[in-house]
């Protein structure tokens, strides 16, 4: 099921026995159309599914009450005729992560950015970021803000490891390792205390969920 009713293209799919699959068009639109389930959730105006998970471009919905084709469709069809509002910023309390500036590439974005090695901490914990959806490693969040024009490309040759608490820039996100892992994104400082990221014995166990505001605070 396909529409434009959310400002751009907008594809509903069916995904195993109780799902729907919602492709959008670009990752803001994805992010906006999340935030929109959720506000619904919150107002009562959504059907009790399971779960809502994001991604770069889609959006899950898990768990449908109706999971007969004819409840999917018309499911489908509701969702595909949303209009979204564009993507509020700076509702909610952010989630302050302090960042010692001192990564190994720090230097290249620099050089990528055009400034120089000690204008990055100010930049960067100068941009407001926003987690737009999580994966890769339990606590992980891909969190979106960077203007285009300081976004920078993964590294030619990745890392075999890369330290928990790494703080790092792809294209258009911003993470932060929370546990050694392969990586090949541009590392530009550190989080002391990485294992605030990922905490089973806490609820929610992950420091940043979908939707979060996030600011960096330069320490050290």
């Amino acid at each position: 099921m396909s529409g434009d009713g959310t400002g751009g293209e907008v594809l509903v799919l069916p995904a195993g026995q109780d799902a729907l699959l919602v492709e959008l068009a670009t990752g803001e639109h994805a992010e906006a159309f999340h935030a929109e389930l959720l506000r619904r959730r919150a107002d009562g105006e959504l059907p009790a599914v399971r779960e809502i998970v994001p991604g770069a471009r889609t959006v899950l919905l898990e768990g449908l009450p109706d999971r007969s084709p004819q409840g999917r469709d018309r499911f489908a069809r509701e969702l595909a005729s949303w209009r979204i509002p564009p993507l509020r910023h700076g509702t909610g309390e952010a989630v302050e992560i302090p960042v010692v500036y001192d990564g190994p590439d720090l230097a290249d974005v620099a050089a990528a950015w055009g400034v120089g090695a000690d204008e990055v901490p100010g930049i960067h914990a100068g941009t407001e970021f926003r987690v737009a959806f999580c994966g890769f490693a339990p606590g992980f969040g891909y969190l979106t803000g960077l203007p285009g024009h300081l976004q920078v490309p993964r590294r030619a040759t990745p890392r075999t490891r890369v330290p928990a608490g790494a703080v790092a820039l792809a294209g258009p996100y911003t993470g932060v390792y929370p546990r050694p892992s392969p990586g090949g994104w541009q590392i530009i400082g550190r989080m002391p205390r990485p294992q605030e990221l990922w905490d089973p014995a806490r609820e929610p166990a992950a420091l940043l969920g979908p939707g979060a505001r996030v600011r960096f605070v330069v320490a050290g």
